[in-house]
């Protein structure tokens, strides 16, 4: 299945879907940065974003079936590892199957959107209130606080992987032209930073939440740009934060030429 040109031809398009959309976010932050009118948005904000811009439903269907493509690309990858000698280690496939989980998440927020005429709600699954589901449940306190713990922990990996720049293992870099390899170091190097200060900051606050019993603390991506832009000199930390989630879509955009399916 993995060989399958359709199938690589979807992933393919997951990766420009998801470069689209963390461009979206940042261009949006850049602008709430600026003062010119942008807002701080998360994933299904951008979906709306989208679904609003002339051909809207013709883009949202295109995006919709990329991230689906993504998504099952991804559970290909966790429950096969990746490449035919299967060489990905537990935790790389795990990573693969919570990311696979998401953006099938996102694909049905897309398809829920269509159907109900591009207006679906971009506020389901709002932080809060799944905090304020979650301590209803046994240990739910926990829950919260694990979940607080795991995002750190991928925030710490994606800060690692930009460092070390280990995403470039996953490129075809022999098909590179060394100026192409250069730049694309230098963005996914910056777009994984940003990625990592905003997962690390969302697991701070969904661990405060949990600390305090105050759901009302737990924030997602677009919360956790609010908090940036009201911070000490909010407009340059939020300006260099949302300039790496634009670098990171732009490093999606060549995954979806380069990455390795």
């Amino acid at each position: 299945m993995t060989s399958s040109g359709g199938f690589e031809g979807l992933a393919r398009a997951g990766f420009a879907a998801r470069g689209l959309i963390y461009g979206i976010i940042g261009l949006l932050a850049i602008k709430l940065a600026l003062g010119a009118g942008g807002e701080a948005t998360n994933q299904q904000g951008a979906l709306q974003t989208v679904a609003h811009q002339p051909l809207g439903k013709v883009l949202l269907t295109l995006v919709a079936i990329g991230l689906g493509g993504y998504a099952l690309w991804r559970f290909v990858h966790a429950a096969l590892g990746h490449g035919p000698e299967s060489s990905d280690n537990k935790f790389d496939r795990l990573a693969a199957f919570a990311s696979g989980v998401v953006y099938a998440g996102l694909c049905a927020v897309a398809v829920k959107m269509l159907a109900s005429g591009v207006e679906g709600s971009a506020g389901s699954g709002n932080p809060k209130t799944v905090a304020a589901g979650v301590f209803g449940w046994p240990a739910g306190r926990w829950l919260v606080a694990i979940a607080g713990a795991v995002m750190i922990g991928i925030g710490l990996y994606q800060g690692y992987r930009g460092i070390s720049r280990d995403f470039l293992n996953d490129s075809k870099t022999g098909e590179m032209r060394p100026a192409v390899r250069r730049w694309i170091a230098r963005i996914g190097t910056f777009g994984h930073l940003s990625r990592m200060v905003v997962f690390g900051m969302v697991g701070i606050f969904l661990i405060k939440a949990a600390v305090d019993y105050n759901p009302s603390s737990a924030v997602g991506l677009d919360g956790v740009l609010a908090k940036l832009a009201s911070s000490s000199y909010g407009p340059v930390v939020l300006g260099v934060v949302a300039a790496g989630l634009i670098a990171f879509g732009i490093y999606s955009l060549s995954d979806a030429r380069y990455r390795r399916i």
